[in-house]
């Protein structure tokens, strides 16, 4: 797997380092249409090799689309954040009951459990409780 990356990788650097070498002629890119830039006044428009403006182009792209996708799964990160609650909150409330059901309870039903679960033999032998019949 990781040469499979490896190769990808050297792939695209190729690719861009040929975009690169083919496009070195200087382009000048207006922000603001000549017509309105009378009324802005300033300087709006920058010249810079054609490749740099390609880059520039799709890291914008990557960007904007990275900011849409994040904000149309904002939905689906709340829910999951309100389901990751409830389920922490049912995982305490197991552990509650567990924790209470496996209580000792009343201390006269624990001895009588208690001797219920022994053999008759052993009951006799150094027991407060008399012999069952």
């Amino acid at each position: 797997m990781r040469a499979i990356r490896i190769f990808f990788i050297v792939i695209l650097a190729l690719v861009l380092m040929l975009l690169a070498a083919a496009n070195r002629d200087f382009v000048t890119i207006s922000l603001v249409p000549e017509a309105l830039a009378q009324f802005t006044g300033g300087q709006w428009s920058l010249t810079m090799p054609a490749f740099v403006a390609l880059f520039l182009a799709m890291v914008f792209g990557v960007l904007v689309g990275l900011v849409w996708e994040w904000l149309r799964e904002s939905h689906l990160r709340s829910e999951s954040s309100r389901r990751a609650h409830d389920l922490a909150q049912l995982q305490r409330e197991v552990g509650d009951l567990r924790r209470v059901h496996t209580a000792p309870r009343d201390d006269v039903l624990a001895i009588l459990d208690e001797s219920a679960q022994r053999p008759a033999a052993a009951a006799g032998s150094g027991s407060a409780l008399p012999a069952p019949r």
